[in-house]
């Protein structure tokens, strides 16, 4: 049953859909008298008694007041609605002159991204003569001698290389390369102070920060499918960066492939601050998910997560308790760490260029002397210990088994043996819970060779294992911990004493071994 204003708005219901389905029909049946019959005698002209049909039975509607004016307006509104119905066609199915013409009124984000629409958008906002209009309002021509007029300056560069006769997409991309080219002139100012004591950029936090620059995590599954996670969270430290990633919308564990660490940075500096911009997405590493527990090394736990470490640099935290992911967290050095985040493509890391070596005839120990090291342990923004240790050399009878061996601290001299101050762990969080897993720390080491130029660096969480061998420290009385961490470069070496008195870890020897292929290629030696 419907009565009043609600029968005469299920009747415009019906008109609609008439319309939609009929626009060749005036008048829509279901508003259409069954009878073409006069009303009868006695009867008021402005009611009457409907009989409504459809293919499921009989209804009748109740007698309603309704003058004629409401009729015809009823009438012209459907087929007002049946003329909007055929003229709103869908925005794909227009010409592509038309489209080019709305696309000629957008800026260069928003082309980017109705270009992901489709592949018929992508080829038309692929336009040279939208592109090559952005192009010369954002970079004009170089000045010379005369003035000319914006009319007479396009044509110097129409002149130059015809618009149309260059391939799709070609201003689309000098557009792009000009607007990173000057970014990276920006950046690229801010990282030529350097820190004497780490012979690294000074201003590295700075350049970051300037370039926006972040980081994701790309999980990949076996159909293929992509999981994207933003960073939750950065601590900034000496000479590296610590990410976080955490959060309850990691996917299952057990339907993963890969890991891959990428950097992000908006396409358009000038518009990082606005939402839903394109950026740049550059792979660092990528790594293996399969048998992960298995096939990785799981360096700490307590009572809620376990760690397991992706070479270089990354960690997985997984629960105990369903074996789902926890956090993630990468140690990143900052030498390179620009370059390595931003000129590299989704798919291919940026590959540093190789070092041309400095040839030397005239020192015969040329490249065994003058290292400088930097050596720093944190965690979660505590520092347990960070010194710089200058002059390190190596003998040539200390060359064994492909490697150099440099003594930083000597096991038989106090004087230069070193605590680790505070309580030791590593500490992770998540939105919930979070905790401190003993024993477990970052360590970033940052070597230079005698020109001052970083010659080894890296940084990677580490653990601190009971010493198998027997205790020869007769000025120590404590459990006897060491320290491994082995690269394609070199390794280090570490052995700690814990102090019970005082409850800190004191560290008694240090030794640094390089790679004699390494250093052969870096300083041009035979050794």
């Amino acid at each position: 049953m419907a009565t009043g204003r609600g029968w005469i708005l299920q009747q415009h219901s019906r008109g609609l859909a008439w319309a939609a389905a009929a626009p060749q029909c005036r008048v829509p049946p279901a508003l259409t008298p069954l009878s073409s019959a006069a009303p009868p005698p006695g009867r008021e002209r402005s009611s009457s008694a409907v009989q409504l049909r459809n293919r499921s039975g009989i209804f009748t509607a109740m007698s309603v007041k309704q003058s004629e004016t409401e009729t015809i307006c009823i009438q012209r509104q459907c087929q007002n609605t049946s003329v909007k119905s055929r003229s709103c066609s869908c925005i794909e199915s227009m010409p592509s002159e038309i489209l080019l013409k709305i696309f000629s009124y957008l800026d260069a984000t928003s082309l980017l991204c109705i270009g992901c629409v489709n592949k018929h958008f992508y080829h038309l906002s692929n336009d040279n003569m939208i592109w090559f209009k952005i192009y010369s309002s954002v970079f004009p021509p170089k000045r010379t001698n005369w003035k000319t007029k914006p009319a007479e300056r396009t044509a110097v560069l129409l002149s130059q290389a015809t618009v149309h006769d260059r391939e799709s997409g070609y201003w689309k991309n000098e557009y792009i390369m000009k607007h990173i080219a000057t970014g990276k002139t920006r950046i690229t100012q801010l990282l030529k102070p350097v820190n004497p004591y780490t012979g690294l950029p000074l201003k590295t936090k700075e350049a970051i920060k300037e370039y926006n620059l972040s980081w994701v995590i790309v999980l990949k599954d076996r159909s293929g499918k992509e999981h994207i996670m933003e960073q939750a969270d950065i601590s900034f430290n000496d000479t590296s960066i610590t990410v976080f990633w955490y959060g309850t919308s990691w996917p299952c564990l057990d339907t993963l492939s890969t890991l891959e660490l990428c950097g992000v940075t908006p396409l358009f500096l000038d518009r990082c601050k606005v939402k839903n911009i394109p950026r740049w997405r550059s792979l660092i590493t990528k790594f293996s998910l399969n048998n992960l527990t298995s096939a990785t090394t799981m360096i700490g736990s307590d009572t809620l997560v376990q760690l397991f470490h992706l070479n270089p640099g990354i960690l997985v935290g997984l629960w105990k308790k369903g074996n789902g992911i926890a956090f993630i967290m990468a140690s990143l050095h900052h030498h390179q760490i620009i370059e390595r985040s931003t000129l590299g493509s989704a798919t291919i890391p940026y590959v540093l260029p190789p070092h041309q070596p400095i040839l030397d005839d005239i020192d015969p120990e040329y490249g065994l002397h003058d290292y400088q090291l930097h050596i720093d342990m944190h965690s979660g923004g505590h520092t347990y210990m960070c010194g710089t240790f200058r002059n390190l050399f190596c003998r040539r009878d200390y060359i064994q088994n492909g490697y150099l061996r440099i003594t930083v601290i000597n096991l038989k001299k106090n004087s230069q043996h070193l605590p680790l101050a505070g309580k030791v762990g590593f500490f992770w969080r998540t939105d919930v819970f979070e905790g401190n897993i003993q024993n477990c720390y970052v360590m970033d080491v940052t070597l230079l060779d005698e020109m001052e130029k970083p010659f080894w660096c890296f940084s990677a969480p580490v653990y601190m294992k009971l010493s198998s061998k027997a205790s020869c420290f007769y000025d120590y009385m404590g459990q006897n911990y060491e320290l491994q961490y082995v690269d394609s470069e070199g390794k280090v070496h570490v052995e700690l004493v814990w102090i019970e008195e005082s409850k800190e870890y004191y560290i008694v020897n240090l030794i640094l071994y390089l790679s004699t292929e390494k250093v052969n290629s870096w300083f041009g030696t035979k050794y």
